[in-house]
């Protein structure tokens, strides 16, 4: 085998995924490994697939619309596929700002919470 090419086992390890992970992206299309009999082989094409998906998952990202937005590179080309990321990167832009100013609020009223359970605390221990 090409040290270019990834064992299923070794791709599960380079990217920290299990089995049943890996096995679900390519029922879903976004992964199609060589096969060699029964072993897959993962070539630089699928291991960079593998990033963008791990990374697009990170930003929040659905697996069908990584599925659309790698499909389109495959159907239209690079810039349309650039062109519909940018629009994806703005809509997700947009809500992890959303999500961040819940989570100051959340995180300012259970600081506040927090603080008037200590006084309580304190004033327990005083009488």
């Amino acid at each position: 085998m090409s040290d270019s090419r990834l064992t299923f086992k070794e791709m599960c390890a380079r990217f920290d995924v299990t089995p049943r992970t890996l096995r679900y992206y390519e029922y879903i299309e976004l992964l199609a490994p060589e096969r060699d009999g029964r072993a897959r082989l993962y070539g630089p094409r699928e291991v960079a697939r593998m990033t963008l998906i791990l990374r697009g998952r990170r930003f929040g990202f659905s697996l069908e619309e990584i599925r659309q937005w790698l499909l389109i590179y495959q159907q239209k080309g690079t810039r349309p596929q650039l062109e519909h990321w940018v629009r994806l990167a703005d809509r997700q832009l947009e809500q992890l700002e959303r999500q961040r100013g819940e989570l100051e609020v959340s995180i300012a009223d259970l600081r506040a919470l927090r603080e008037t359970a200590v006084a309580e605390l304190g004033r327990l221990v005083e009488g």
